[in-house]
This record gives structure tokens, C-alpha cells and sequence, in this order.
């Protein structure tokens, strides 16, 4: 009997069953995701070839990324791409899958540097993404505000070469410095000029509560880059400490967390006495997200 001859249409309703099956979320936008990115075509351009036969190695390959995904890894490795801020950015295995809510960090540091009093028409305002994984923060915040140099630390030499990557696929490699080090340790190591703001998503997911994530992010994505000690304040708690000291007066620290820990990072920013301000920014589920404080002037 000669093989079945697979049309788009029809490929793409099996796989969203089978994936459905799997218990995998989304599964008709995972199946057109997939097949989109095995054609090397837009998620659109599916629906003009719903009627295009399909070749063997084709078949093939889309079985293969559809195999992967019902293992439970995360599209976003599979294709090798996720968007962040409208923008294309690579991410792989070893470096975090960037998330919606830290567009919102963005969206506040982007701000924190429009209203810098202290930052004159043409001068250079200097920015530290600390621990910058794929580079995400660094890219944005350099394409959107010319003025600025930007620092991107990291621990891992494996994110500080895909963020490097991503810097260059987005044209802002020139003004990114690209540090690799543990929190402010290579800052203390090569004393820097003080940053106008400091933005930082560092691990923050508590022990206990790493064993009950899907298993997407639990199995594939690295601990690392979650794992937050004990409470999940392991680094939260000497990035609110010590940051001072790399902040001109006035200059902003803003940190990503879990909401549960926003009231105890408030308590330890205000037990530092170096802190002017704080605000709190909410995600768009509505939780409270990031913290950001002010330098004393």
C-alpha cells in the first residue's frame, strides 16, 4: 500500500488531537507553530498552502519537533526563537525562556530614564542588567534609548554568548558591554562609574516551590537561572543591598521577583536606609511583580 499523502490541513488537525492527548496546552497553536517553523514559513502562510502536499523528509522532521514536544519540551527551545518586546530573540537550552511580565520591568526602566533629572539632553546615561541571560533587558533598553551605554553581566558564559548574539542580530552589540561575573563581584573587582539604574530578574522561584512547576520549566529549563535558595530571596536580598553602591544619587534599582516576596524586599530595601522611593509594578495578571526604589539624592 503506498503511503498516505499528508496535506497541511489535514497534518495539522492529527497533531493538534495527538498533542491535545498529551496534555500539551495550546495544542493547535504548538502544531502550527511547529510545522510553520520546520517549513521556514510564517504561522500565516500555512493557511494559503492548507492544499500543499507534504514530502517525506518533511514529514519526517515536523514527526521529530512533534516527538519533542510531547516529552514536554518548551516550544521555545525547540524552535530556537521567542519574542519579547515584538522583537525576534534566540534562546536555547541553558538560558531562560524570557516571560511576558517582564516587559513590565521594561516598560518602568524605559521610564526611570526618560525622567532622569539628573540626565541632560545628550548626555550618556549607563545601565547594569544584571544577570542578563539571553539578553533581553540589555537588547530592549539599548534600542530604545540611543543615550544610553549599557552593561549586561552574567554568571554563565554560556547566556553572555547568546546575549551577545542577540545584541548583534538586533544592532546594539556597539553599545552593550557584556561582563561576565556573579552579582556585583566583577564591578567591585574593576571598579565602574556608577550606573543611572540598575534592572535585574534574577532567580527567584523558592525550593520548594521548583518541584511543583510544569514540567517544561522544571525539566528543561536550567535551575540555575530559577532557583532562588530556600525563601527565593537568595539573590534578591544582596541586590537590594548592595546596589547603593553602584547607583548615582537619584539612580533607580528595578528587580523582578515573586509576589510573595515584594513586602520582605521592601523591608530589607528601607533596612538599608539608602533608598528614597518605591513603587511597585504589577504584572498584566494584575500581581505585584517588580520593585523599584530610588536612591537618596
Amino acid at each position: 500500500m503506498a503511503p498516505r499523502l499528508w496535506t497541511i490541513k489535514p497534518l495539522l488537525d492529527v497533531t493538534a488531537d495527538y498533542l491535545s492527548s498529551k496534555g500539551i496546552d495550546s495544542p493547535r497553536l504548538n502544531a502550527e507553530l511547529l510545522l510553520a517553523h520546520h517549513l521556514g514559513c510564517r504561522r500565516l502562510d500555512l493557511y494559503l498552502r492548507f492544499d500543499q502536499p507534504l514530502k517525506e523528509d518533511e514529514l519526517a522532521g515536523y514527526r521529530e519537533f512533534v516527538r519533542r514536544r510531547t516529552h514536554r519540551e518548551p516550544l521555545q527551545y525547540i524552535r530556537g526563537r521567542q519574542e519579547f518586546w515584538s522583537l525576534d530573540f534566540e534562546v536555547s537550552e541553558g538560558v531562560l525562556i524570557p516571560r511576558p511580565e517582564t516587559e513590565r520591568l521594561v516598560e518602568r526602566a524605559l521610564s526611570a530614564l526618560e525622567t532622569d533629572p539628573s540626565s541632560p539632553p545628550g548626555r550618556i546615561q549607563r545601565v547594569l542588567d544584571l544577570g542578563t541571560g539571553s539578553g533581553i533587558l540589555a537588547v530592549v533598553l539599548a534600542r530604545e534609548r540611543k543615550n544610553a551605554r549599557v552593561y549586561a553581566s552574567d554568571v554563565s558564559p554560556k547566556a553572555l554568548s547568546m546575549a551577545r548574539r542577540n545584541a548583534e542580530q538586533h544592532g546594539v552589540e556597539d553599545r552593550i558591554v557584556f561582563v561576565e561575573g556573579d552579582l556585583f563581584q566583577p564591578f567591585r573587582a574593576a571598579p565602574v562609574e556608577p550606573f543611572d539604574l540598575i534592572a535585574s530578574n534574577p532567580p527567584y522561584v523558592a525550593e520548594e516551590t521548583l518541584k511543583t512547576l510544569a514540567p517544561e520549566v522544571r525539566d528543561y529549563e536550567p535551575r540555575e537561572a530559577l532557583d532562588g535558595g530556600k525563601d527565593g530571596m537568595r539573590f534578591v536580598t544582596p541586590i537590594l543591598q548592595e546596589s547603593p553602591a553602584f547607583l548615582v544619587p537619584g539612580g533607580w534599582l528595578l528587580v523582578e521577583m515573586d509576589p510573595g516576596q515584594i513586602e520582605k524586599a521592601r523591608a530589607i530595601a528601607e533596612a538599608t536606609a539608602a533608598y528614597d522611593a518605591d513603587e511597585v509594578i504589577q504584572d498584566y495578571s494584575g500581581r505585584q511583580r517588580v520593585l523599584c526604589v530610588q536612591k537618596k539624592t
